[in-house]
């Protein structure tokens, strides 16, 4: 038997006003079968994280003069056909050249509710591959924001900056969270979570703003190694494709100075990885927000989402460091062993996921160390 629309009750999705948290997984697949998420196919399997939603590549991409925000009033495709380039078909995958930009429609639209917003990162696989990636929606102002009540299309912008990569419909770059009312711990909440939890393996943890992170240039975790530097001129990563390729193709080791300091280059990348060991408990989430712009030259973290049970011994970790993607701006900049470089944000569950990190699927980065993404065999 069918029931009318405004009868069926998988067609109706609320929160509760006074509600403050991140939507867990089985509420953004309430969302989806509520209308308020609209995807072009079917959700496939491990789209829905604990915490998050993959976002998926259509099936064309234009290739567009410059980056740009449409603004109050105006659409992406307004813009897009204003600085359009060229445009081609992703249906058998397409290679996205380093140093362009491109913008390419994705399968997932929204009708968002009036209490519930919504914010998008890289996820951690394209954080890894240097491809900076942003959510565009029409008539914003900000990249990967997206306001209560919007209603209309989603829109990836792309611009490789190391590695050629290809990329297909279907393809994973982004991911987006669902939040309603103000989800952020405050100081109090943050130190008594801290003392429940222990989030962070030192003794002395900062949690002025965010539980500080700091980089480990020691090499003492890593056999000697502190990271690697991502080599230029290489062959194209697929970045649907697992383990398919060998590091020393791509990334040259760094060793440890003994000093402890590392001088980045401009214009390099580098793979890095916190000092301290982190850890996201089951009824919370994280996100890694730049360390204050003013003590440094250079940028960490393209991908910020820190699922709950990241890190957390009861989904199987033991407490994960964080792996850093560092470029330094325009002159070169030195790192010094423990320096902080980032802050993590915690925010409150609106309830509990029905899987947390790893578990729904082996992910790649449980309980990591100085860790490349997926596409690298180990």
């Amino acid at each position: 038997m069918h029931l009318p629309p405004e009868e069926d009750p998988r067609l109706t999705f609320t929160v509760a006003p006074d509600a403050n948290g991140i939507l867990p997984d089985r509420m953004i697949a309430a969302m989806a079968a509520a209308g308020l998420i609209l995807p072009a196919y079917d959700f496939v399997e491990s789209q829905i994280q604990p915490a998050s939603l993959d976002l998926r590549l259509g099936d064309i991409a234009y290739r567009v003069r410059a980056s740009f925000l449409p603004g109050p009033g105006a659409t992406v495709a307004e813009r897009i056909d204003e600085l359009k380039l060229h445009e081609f078909s992703l249906a058998d995958g397409a290679v996205l050249e380093t140093n362009c930009v491109y913008i390419v429609p994705l399968l997932e639209s929204l009708a968002l509710p009036p209490e519930i917003v919504a914010a998008a990162n890289p996820k951690s696989s394209t954080g890894r591959l240097d491809v900076f990636t942003r959510v565009i929606a029409d008539g914003t102002r900000r990249f990967d924001m997206i306001g209560a009540g919007y209603h209309g299309p989603l829109y990836a912008e792309i611009s490789p900056k190391t590695f050629p990569v290809l990329v297909s419909e279907g393809s994973r770059l982004s991911q987006v969270r669902f939040r309603t009312g103000d989800a952020i711990l405050n100081a109090d909440e943050l130190d008594g979570l801290h003392a429940a939890e222990r989030l962070v393996d030192v003794d002395d943890a900062d949690l002025s703003g965010g539980v500080a992170v700091s980089v480990d240039l020691s090499g003492e975790k890593a056999n000697g190694f502190v990271g690697y530097r991502a080599k230029r001129h290489t062959g194209v990563v697929d970045v649907d494709r697992r383990s398919g390729y060998s590091v020393e193709d791509f990334w040259e080791p760094i060793s440890a100075r003994p000093d402890g300091s590392l001088i980045l280059d401009p214009g390099e990348f580098y793979i890095l990885a916190s000092k301290e060991a982190v850890q996201v408990p089951p009824d919370y989430a994280a996100e890694m927000v730049p360390f204050d712009p003013l003590v440094g030259e250079f940028r960490v973290h393209y991908a910020g989402f820190f699922d709950p049970g990241f890190g957390y011994a009861g989904a199987g970790g033991k407490g994960a460091r964080a792996v850093l993607e560092v470029r330094s701006r325009e002159v070169p900049f030195i790192l010094e062993h423990g320096q902080i470089v980032g802050r993590l944000v915690y925010e409150k569950m609106l309830a509990r996921p029905d899987a947390m990190y790893g578990q729904r699927i082996g992910s790649n980065y449980q309980a990591q160390g100085l860790k490349l993404s997926k596409h690298f065999r180990v």
